[in-house]
């Protein structure tokens, strides 16, 4: 009887696969996680001050209140069509975040229009477009008044500025909160620049708070149409940054290639091939009388002996049927067409294969002679022969 079975090479090779595929696999979702989640850090507010957007960070409500005011107000989401309506007209521009352009890009824009609001205003935008201001932090909180000439803000009344700005280069400054300014201007001749923080005035969240709505209807609505510029990334002149493969020594590519046609020639070298079968040796045989012997000592150790006796009675029954040709008759009838068989009282054969509970090893000892007894006068009455001397 064989002790162990030997693992076949295949699947030993198959499990080593199924690991790496796993590995594999745990370390491709490992990396999309990682690039969802940088992703999701870089991604800006959703539809932050877009006249279009309805949600807490949009500037819909600003939108509808300036056209049932009579102002026009056209929605431009690439350069192209942000200067093709502002060509020809007296139109002020509004613009939002402007990192996809570059300078040029933004004085083209003020050049093109009657006016400019810088709605979420960057450094840069201040450089390049009111001279020499720079953000100076946030305001405190409370409401601050206009303080200014600029008729916009004056009418408007006092409003809670969120980033403020300097005033250094700035022709007019208005409603001095913290360290800054809240909104400050630069005129241009007939044209003005203005910027301030609108993320915290003129977004849908804070357009009924103080004068907030009063001071965008008025910036926006002077000249009865604005251009609601928001620039998408294709939107700048700057040339675009090289590709990886630009980036990359020329000899890169060809080592690749030789890695995987290495490593493909690799796995036919090693991998599977189809031949004859190879026979193995099992490690360990065990005759079949050591095993009995074990199991007896289980049962001697037990100190079960009706289990022990039912599992001779069993094999006894078993060997009998086959020798009255029984079959699969239940054990009763063994029992009684045993006793038929050799003349003895049926009870008392029964009592013998059947009914009779050994206390201890002597009568476990007994009841396996009477067995056996049993078994060799069924043995006798079927093959009188073997009685033969």
């Amino acid at each position: 009887m064989s002790a162990g079975v030997a693992t076949p090479p295949v699947a030993r090779r198959s499990r080593s696969v199924l690991g790496w595929a796993a590995v594999t696999a745990g370390l491709l979702v490992a990396g999309i996680a990682v690039a969802a989640i940088a992703g999701i850090n870089t991604m800006p507010a959703q539809g932050l001050l877009d006249p279009e957007a309805a949600g807490p960070e949009g500037s819909r409500a600003l939108a509808e209140l300036l056209r049932d005011r009579g102002v026009e107000v056209e929605i431009a989401r690439d350069r192209t069509a942000a200067l093709q309506a502002l060509e020809g007209g007296d139109a002020t521009l509004a613009i939002a975040d402007t990192a996809p352009l570059d300078d040029d890009d933004l004085r083209e824009l003020r050049d093109a229009a009657s006016g400019v609001v810088l709605l979420e205003p960057r450094t840069r935008d201040l450089r390049v477009l009111l001279g020499d201001p720079r953000s100076a932090g946030f305001g405190d909180g409370s409401a601050a008044a206009p303080s200014c000439d600029l008729p916009a803000a004056a009418v408007s009344g006092p409003v809670r500025p969120g980033e403020v700005f300097s005033g250094e280069g700035a022709d007019r400054t208005c409603y001095a909160a913290g360290d800054g300014y809240g909104l400050i201007v630069s005129d241009r001749g007939a044209d003005t620049v203005v910027a301030l923080d609108a993320t915290a005035l003129l977004v849908n969240q804070r357009l009924a708070e103080e004068g907030n709505a009063a001071l965008g209807l008025n910036l926006l609505g002077g000249t009865g149409t604005v251009v609601w510029y928001l620039p998408s990334i294709g939107d700048g002149s700057l040339t675009a940054a090289p590709s990886l493969g630009e980036l990359t020594p020329p000899w890169v590519t060809p080592s690749i290639l030789l890695l995987v046609a290495s490593a493909v020639a690799a796995a036919i070298w090693r991998g599977r091939r189809f031949g004859p079968l190879v026979a193995e040796n099992l490690p360990v045989t065990v005759r079949a009388s050591e095993t009995t012997e074990g199991r007896a000592r289980l049962y001697a150790a037990s100190a079960d002996p009706v289990h022990a006796l039912d599992q001779l009675r069993r094999e006894t029954l078993r060997r009998i049927a086959r020798l009255l040709g029984l079959g699969a008759a239940d054990a009763g009838a063994i029992a009684d067409a045993a006793a038929s068989r050799i003349g003895d009282d049926r009870a008392r054969v029964r009592g013998i294969l059947l009914d009779d509970l050994p206390r201890n090893d002597r009568d476990l000892v007994d009841a396996a002679d009477r067995l056996r007894e049993v078994e060799a006068a069924v043995l006798r009455s079927v093959r009188p022969e073997r009685n033969t001397p």
